[in-house]
């Protein structure tokens, strides 16, 4: 099986599947095997690399592909308004359009881009407790601008061993939160400022949050054998503090039983 994003449904708790369809929460709390079978196969071109560039591309692709570019880390350098990109189709398809702002909360509160379509996948995917839509744009670039305008005030990243921890702020109110945003916002992107007040809430399958955790590596623990105690984001728990970020291993060749 190649590895790839854990695909999940939003559910209480949210479901997990493996890319071969197997139902995860069914193995919680049972003995699980991965063995990194030592091929690493190009989620764009389909060739095997010995090593794996941002979450599953060959080198190659890593510099050239959309799926690649600079503006899906920084939603702010997105040319796709203005016909421009790596792939004028794909940025057309998947940039020029509907995109969100958002706050999430785990240990503290952030703020977050993500195309409208990928919602509540983004917020699952980070491992988020609970999220509310902050704006909505008409294309990636515009979101990225609200986003930066904001970092000053959220950090735009998730703390992953917080959240693994389960490692809460004492106290937050996203609607508080995103009220007060209002001001912050100069005027020219303050449009895109929705009074929606929806909370999205999420709940993980986790028998036992950890004290600690340690994050594990196929490149350094080839064969990994333990109770699989949790799934929460893109990680699964291992013997409860042992974690494995299956999106960074995507393309990775493995065994599964």
């Amino acid at each position: 099986m190649i590895l790839e994003k854990l695909t999940t449904k939003h559910e209480n708790p949210v479901h997990y599947y493996l890319p071969d369809g197997t139902f995860l929460n069914e193995r919680i709390g049972s003995e699980v095997f991965l063995e990194y079978q030592g091929r690493i196969i190009c989620k764009k071109c389909q060739q095997a690399t010995k090593k794996s560039f941002g979450e599953g591309f060959c080198y190659p692709c890593f510099l050239s592909a959309p799926e690649a570019s600079p503006c899906i880390i920084h939603p702010e350098l997105c040319e796709a308004h203005l016909g421009k990109g790596r792939d004028v189709a794909y940025e057309e398809k998947n940039h020029n359009q509907p995109h969100l702002v958002y706050l999430a909360a785990s240990d503290q509160v952030k703020v977050g881009v993500t195309r409208s379509t990928q919602m509540p996948t983004r917020w699952i995917d980070q491992g988020t407790r609970e999220a509310i839509i902050l704006a909505e744009t008409p294309n990636r670039y515009l979101a990225g601008v609200i986003e930066v305008a904001l970092k000053e005030r959220f950090s735009d990243k998730t703390n992953w061993q917080n959240m693994l921890r389960n490692v809460q702020a004492d106290t937050f109110d996203l609607i508080a939160e995103k009220w007060d945003v209002l001001e912050a916002l100069p005027e020219d992107i303050g449009q895109y400022f929705t009074e929606d007040e929806t909370l999205y809430s999420f709940n993980y399958p986790v028998l036992n949050y950890p004290e600690k955790v340690a994050s594990l590596t196929l490149d350094k623990e080839p064969s990994i054998r333990g109770i699989l105690t949790g799934i929460r984001g893109q990680y699964l728990y291992f013997d409860n503090y042992l974690v494995l970020n299956v999106r960074r291993h995507t393309g990775y060749e493995i065994n599964w039983r």
